[in-house]
């Protein structure tokens, strides 16, 4: 029985992220069913609902939203245009998903969370690494005593993003108002799952670099990077211990490892793994005390599982009146972390977080 119907924004009949893991996800999950498409043009929409028969098309994203058999509205377009498609399906009543980041910045984000919590609807965010099935098995383990008190977390986080070239796609996300640069998307997805699993730094210092100010283009014609394409960040954790992050952009796309380990009092926890995307797009590895913990990933492709996870949360939260998904509101929190990595990097000081959040043990729902 279909409990939830879909509709999704932003998808393309051929390529990218929304067609290669939302739409899979969504039929991976039962009780989910995908039942409209949109994007900016009737033509695609079209496309989009040929490819992988969906029965309706609109080449108005408000359509989709007031469609009365549309349950869900996931937003897989441009971060740019999430402000206004979340707040016009939040007014229509619809639960929402969206792509990472919510909003371009954080008090839009703020805004977003807030008329969410008022409505009364569900929502679920794309920080999926915090629904990859070893990251949840990592929380129980820490969450159950295995490893004892945190004393270091240090994690190495890549991607093949943001490196010395970039083309007619990537050019963009070079401009600071795209809001989706090395620090919102990688840099992110990594101090998200740190502060869920080891809880928010109490002290943190940051140091955000660009490594290439001038960009190749394969017409010829330069372009100045103004972002970050490198992240260093340490500090104290709540319990006393401490952690290093290291986030690198423009790794090649056969080489964009992840790594984190968590040592603790008595005994030790690693997930490891990566993928061109980065690490959110893909499975990772569990080792605890250097013994490889099997976890269940469905059998799916690796950019599928943890967006899966994502939908499969957001599917219970509104069978069972709960709050599993990442939600708005971790949004707003991770927001303001990004925030304090900033204020840290522009004045070479350390900073004391704004926004802290409950740590793993808080959080962990097998």
């Amino acid at each position: 029985m279909v409990d939830l119907r879909v509709g999704l924004i932003g998808v393309n009949a051929t390529r990218g992220w929304a067609a290669e893991a939302h739409v899979p996800a969504i039929r991976a999950v039962p009780g989910l069913e995908l039942t409209a498409v949109a994007t900016r043009k009737q033509a695609s929409a079209d496309a989009a609902a040929a490819a992988f028969g969906v029965p309706k098309a609109y080449g108005d994203p408000d359509a989709l939203i007031d469609d009365p058999e549309v349950d869900v509205v996931a937003v897989a377009s441009s971060v740019a245009t999430h402000h206004r498609l979340i707040s016009r399906a939040v007014r229509a009543g619809k639960h929402v998903l969206t792509e990472w980041p919510l909003a371009v910045g954080t008090g839009a984000m703020a805004a977003l969370a807030d008329q969410a919590r008022t409505a009364g609807v569900h929502t679920a965010l794309g920080l999926q690494a915090r629904r990859n099935p070893a990251v949840l098995r990592a929380q129980a383990v820490i969450a159950q005593g295995e490893i004892g008190r945190l004393l270091v977390a240090r994690v190495f986080s890549s991607t093949m993003a943001f490196g010395a070239a970039v083309d007619d796609e990537t050019l963009p996300l070079e401009d600071p108002a795209a809001g989706m640069h090395l620090l919102t998307i990688q840099a992110a997805h990594t101090l998200d799952l740190l502060a869920v699993i080891a809880g928010t730094p109490v002290q943190l210092a940051a140091t955000t670099t660009t490594r290439f100010p001038e960009l190749r283009r394969a017409d010829g014609d330069g372009v100045r990077r103004v972002l970050p394409d490198h992240v260093l960040a340490q500090g104290t954790l709540p319990d006393g211990g401490a952690f290093t992050a290291e986030i690198e952009g423009g790794r090649d796309a056969g080489d964009t490892p992840f790594r984190l380990e968590l040592e603790g009092s008595d005994g030790t926890v690693r997930l490891e793994g990566g993928a061109p995307r980065g690490f959110q797009s893909g499975t990772l590895e569990l080792t605890v005390d250097g013994a490889t913990i099997p976890v269940e990933t469905g059998m799916l492709p690796a950019s599928v599982v943890n967006v899966a996870g994502v939908y499969r949360a957001l599917r219970d939260d509104v069978r069972d009146g709960t709050v599993t998904a990442p939600s708005f509101a971790d949004g707003v929190r991770l927001a303001h972390l990004l925030d304090d990595v900033r204020r840290s990097a522009a004045t070479g000081s350390t900073v004391t977080p704004t926004a802290p959040w409950p740590k793993s043990s808080d959080l962990v729902t097998p």
